[in-house]
Parts: C-alpha cells; sequence; structure tokens
C-alpha cells in the first residue's frame, strides 16, 4: 500500500513536558492510519521511501487533528446557510428592511426563512404585527440562540399554533383573548418549528443543502461532528445522505437523541426506550463513523431569552426561573439511560440547572464520560465538582464573544457575569473539555471558536478590544486539543481518532498559521483529512462532495 510523507512540518502531538505538547516535523500515513509521528532521521522513513512512498513539504505549515465539532445540529446548519441572516441588524427598522429586501429578491420561495434574531434588538417583543405587512408567506424568524422563534401570522396559521396547547417546557405567547402573538419561546419552537420545516423541505432539498454543508464543514478543518438534537426524521435524512456517498462520506457522526420533558413519565420512558433501542442498532462500537451515542436532555433556555434556570431573579423579576426538568424526573431519565449504558448529554447553562445536572449525574455509574453542555453560568463549586466527577465540559467558545454577550449585564448584573464561561476553572479542576460550535446558532469555523476561547476577544467584531473574563481564557494548546482529543473523548473515539500517533486513523489538518493565541483570525486551513483521504484543499477551491 502507497505511504504518503510529511515531512518540514510543525505536527502538533501530545507531550508530558510543562507545556503539554511539542512539535514534531514528520509523519507518515500508510492507507487510513498514521503510521509514524517524530523526527525526519528515524529507520520508518527511509524504510517508506524505499517502498516508493509520496513525499510532501509542509514547508512548515502547523499539522493538527482535524477538528471534531462536539455540540452541533447538521441539518438544521444545512438548511441555515439558505436563511436570511439577522445577525448584523440593530434595531427592528433593520430587520424588516431586510427582510423586505430578502421576500423582493427571492419571490418563488415558499417561505422567507431567517436567522440569527439578536432579541435585544427588538427589546425582546415579536408580534407577528410587525412582520405581516412585509409579505402575504409564511415568515419564520429563528432567534440567534435558536430558543426562541418569532413568526408571521401567516406561519402561525400554517404551525396550526392557535390550537395548539404549549408543549411541557414551552410557551406559546398569547394576547389577552388567547389568540398567539407570534413568539414561540424554548420548547414550544425547539420542538415544534425546526421539525415542521425539515418536514416540509423535500428530501433533494435536504441532501443539496446537506452536500453544501459538508463542503463548510471540511473547509474549516473539520472530520467530525456531534450531533446533539437527533429525532427520527432527521435520522432518516442523515441516512439518506450517508448511503448516498458510501465510503467518500467525509466525516465520522455520533448523535445524542433528544428526550422532550412531559409530565408523563411513560411517555418520557418510551422516549428513552427508543433511543436505547437506535444505540444497540447503531452502536459505537459496531458502527463507530455513524451512531447514537446516548441522549440528550434539556435543563433549561438561554440568558438571552431569560430562560436560563438562575438561583437569583433576573434583573427586574421578582422569582427566578426554574429548570426545565423537575428534579426527580431528570434523576430517573438519568438513572435508567445510565443503566442502559447510553452517554448522557444535559444542555444547563445557568447556575441553577447547572446544579441540577451535576447532582443528576452524579447518580450514574463513574466513567461513563457523561458530559453537561454550554455551563455559561457555573458557581466556584460546581466548576470543581464537573472534574471530581469526570463530567466532561462540552463547551461553545463562540457563545463567549463579546458582541453577543452585551445583554448580559442588564439581565442579570455585572457580578454574575463575572461567573460566565469559566473554562480554565473547569479545565484546572480537572474536567475533561471538549470544544463544540452550537452550529448553526453561531458560525462553526473552528479557528475563531478558538480565539475566543483563547483570547476572549470578538471574532465577529475583531477591531473590539472588549473581553469577556479574559482570566478563564484557556492556552491555545488546551484550545486545540479540546477541539480534538477532548470532543474524541467526549464521544468515545479517543481510542482511534482525535490525535496524531501511530496507529489512529489518519485524521488532521494543515494550518497556515502562526502558534499565537492573537493570530488566529489570520489563520487559514490549507487541508483537511479524513481516514487518509483529502477531503479538502484550499489550493483546489472545491470541498463539495
Amino acid at each position: 500500500m502507497a505511504s504518503t510523507i510529511l515531512t518540514n512540518g510543525r505536527i502538533f502531538t501530545p507531550s508530558t513536558g510543562s507545556e503539554g505538547y511539542e512539535f514534531q516535523q514528520t509523519m507518515i500515513i500508510s492507507g487510513d492510519r498514521i503510521q509514524y509521528v517524530g523526527a525526519p532521521n528515524h529507520d520508518a522513513i527511509q524504510q517508506a521511501k524505499d517502498a516508493g512512498a509520496h513525499e510532501v513539504d509542509l514547508q512548515n505549515k502547523v499539522v493538527a487533528p482535524s477538528f471534531i465539532d462536539s455540540h452541533m445540529h447538521i441539518v438544521d446548519f444545512a438548511l441555515s446557510r439558505r436563511k436570511l441572516s439577522l445577525l448584523s441588524c440593530k434595531s427592528l427598522d433593520e430587520i424588516r428592511q431586510a427582510i423586505k429586501a430578502f421576500a423582493e429578491a427571492n419571490p418563488k420561495e415558499p417561505r422567507i426563512m431567517c436567522k440569527s434574531w439578536v432579541q435585544s434588538t427588538t427589546g425582546g417583543e415579536a408580534l407577528a404585527s410587525m412582520l405581516d405587512d412585509l409579505d402575504p408567506r409564511p415568515i419564520y424568524i429563528h432567534a440567534n440562540d435558536m430558543h426562541s422563534g418569532w413568526c408571521n401570522t401567516a406561519a402561525l396559521e400554517e404551525l396550526g399554533a392557535a390550537t395548539m396547547a404549549d408543549p411541557p417546557g414551552g410557551t406559546i405567547h398569547r394576547d389577552e383573548n388567547g389568540k398567539p402573538t407570534g413568539l414561540l419561546s424554548e420548547m414550544a419552537h425547539i420542538a415544534v418549528v425546526p421539525q415542521f420545516l425539515i418536514s416540509a423541505t423535500p428530501l433533494e432539498d435536504k441532501l443539496s443543502a446537506l452536500d453544501d454543508a459538508a463542503a463548510e464543514y471540511t473547509a474549516a478543518g473539520y472530520s467530525g461532528m456531534i450531533d446533539m438534537g437527533m429525532e427520527d426524521t432527521e435520522w432518516g435524512v442523515l441516512k439518506a445522505w450517508r448511503e448516498r456517498h458510501g465510503e467518500n462520506f467525509p466525516f465520522h457522526i455520533a448523535a445524542h437523541w433528544v428526550i422532550p420533558p412531559n409530565d408523563d413519565m411513560d411517555v418520557v420512558f418510551r422516549h428513552v426506550d427508543e433511543a436505547i433501542a437506535r444505540h444497540r442498532e447503531y452502536h459505537p462500537a459496531t458502527s463507530p463513523n455513524f451512531c447514537i451515542v446516548g441522549i440528550k436532555l434539556m435543563c433549561d433556555g438561554v440568558v438571552d431569552g431569560c430562560t436560563a434556570a438562575l438561583t437569583d431573579p433576573y434583573q427586574g423579576r421578582e422569582n427566578p426561573v426554574d429548570p426545565i426538568w423537575p428534579t426527580d424526573a431528570l434523576q430517573a431519565v438519568v438513572k435508567k439511560a445510565d443503566a442502559a449504558g447510553l452517554q448522557i448529554a444535559i444542555h444547563a447553562i445557568g447556575d441553577k440547572a447547572v446544579r441540577d445536572a451535576i447532582d443528576a449525574l452524579s447518580l450514574a455509574q463513574p466513567g461513563r464520560r457523561h458530559r453537561i453542555e454550554h455551563l455559561e453560568l457555573t458557581s466556584p463549586e460546581d466548576a470543581k465538582r464537573l472534574g471530581q466527577l469526570g463530567i466532561t465540559a462540552s463547551v461553545q467558545p463562540v457563545h463567549s464573544d463579546p458582541a453577543i454577550f452585551r445583554a448580559w449585564p442588564g439581565l442579570i448584573g455585572e457580578h454574575r457575569c463575572s461567573r460566565a464561561f469559566a473554562y480554565r476553572e473547569f479545565l484546572e479542576g480537572g474536567a475533561p473539555v471538549a470544544f463544540g460550535t452550537d452550529s448553526p446558532t453561531a458560525e462553526h469555523l473552528a479557528l475563531p471558536n478558538l480565539y475566543n476561547a483563547t483570547t476572549r476577544r470578538s471574532a465577529i467584531e475583531p477591531e473590539c478590544t472588549e473581553t469577556v473574563n479574559s482570566h478563564f481564557g484557556l492556552p491555545l494548546a488546551a484550545a486545540v486539543s479540546a477541539a480534538t482529543t477532548g470532543a474524541a473523548y467526549s464521544r468515545w473515539a479517543d481510542s482511534w481518532t482525535g490525535c496524531l500517533k501511530a496507529g489512529l486513523s489518519a485524521d488532521f489538518v494543515v494550518l497556515d498559521m502562526d502558534w499565537k493565541a492573537e493570530s488566529l483570525l489570520k489563520a487559514k486551513v490549507q487541508q483537511t483529512w479524513a481516514r487518509g483521504r483529502k477531503t479538502f484543499d484550499a489550493s483546489a477551491n472545491d470541498a463539495r462532495l
């Protein structure tokens, strides 16, 4: 089998030294595996040359394990690329102008689809009447965090919102006469709108969108992803997509099955049983590249929507927000899923939700690599408990960007903002740390995500000098590890990927960069490799499947 020798590079590898990493100069790949990583004068180099290996001069570029997005939503991401972004809009007038222009430019679209609405730009108000005069077609606007949706009257009618009861953990906002006003919060949006829109989109359109999404992800240096919102419809789409591309499929995908809250625990346990059955059918031991690894539970909402569960009330409110799952129900689900061998991922943003999540996972069997997603506000005590219990801190540094953090002081107060995104505490407390992006709630790009994690400055507004709790920033090597080795560990894939060493899958990315956190926004992905196959080459400028 022909081999490839990569020489004259800075190949990022783990080390027992004080820095925790070192750069090697040479790597040999043979087939889909790494054969050798180390110095250029090893016997293995000459043996490979004698056998006719192809040599590539890296010209001092950095080679790292290819990135794994440890928290994302691939079908939502794929469809979101065709939506109008409202992220740059600063007011209701700007939002209306953008939607009007988009609608006029896309007369054949059955719906007007928008994303990245920042709720503070409309003062938290979201009425159908603000949109109804723009276009007669249904208008759907997803909040930047994807936890709320804003609809015009046509969209509300299409969804049947008027006759729909509030789902557990969600609210269909209504006027004094019970008529939906246009805003859908938490599970009234999360469990309703994306699924409706995915079902309403023709399969070929979904598969084409996924091909575009694959091009975006490979160009960003990824070879793996962990989907945090799986259910039947989306899983069927992903199976069709994977089957279409066969051996050329460029990613390994692990997914967590969503368990929606319900007052009837028999209903909840039926969802858990379905996840158990899917896990057995698509088990990571027998289908590591396409598997169901566990379940996902939504313990609270988001700070921007004032739905994250905090110990103390939001500014100007009398009562704190409670977690979505009652304590006994959360713990019952954790025990059942853990006993079945499922990994458990719990969405917990507010400090109250985080505490409940840690308490629940403390009842699980040790060593199961359960995880908490987001962890945006944590107490010092709970930050330490993560490491003590071996709970993976699955975080998304892009959410800490100063450009989207500005509403927080007015919502929760400066004193609580000082506890936001405490990544260094998680790491120093011994918790495994895994990085994701939560796309499409944020950009999927790995390098800006690392910039947020290390500098705590804005990748959205690079000229901005603001930082968010810079003392919680991570060293560059630790951040790269969290986006690669840590992400692989979080889904039990670290025995075969996520690190550059002999015997592991040849999954790596070639980066043109200075090894400085401050320079990450200038860094470029030159090539992406998955299982020994080049899936992106910047010089070819074409990453489509």
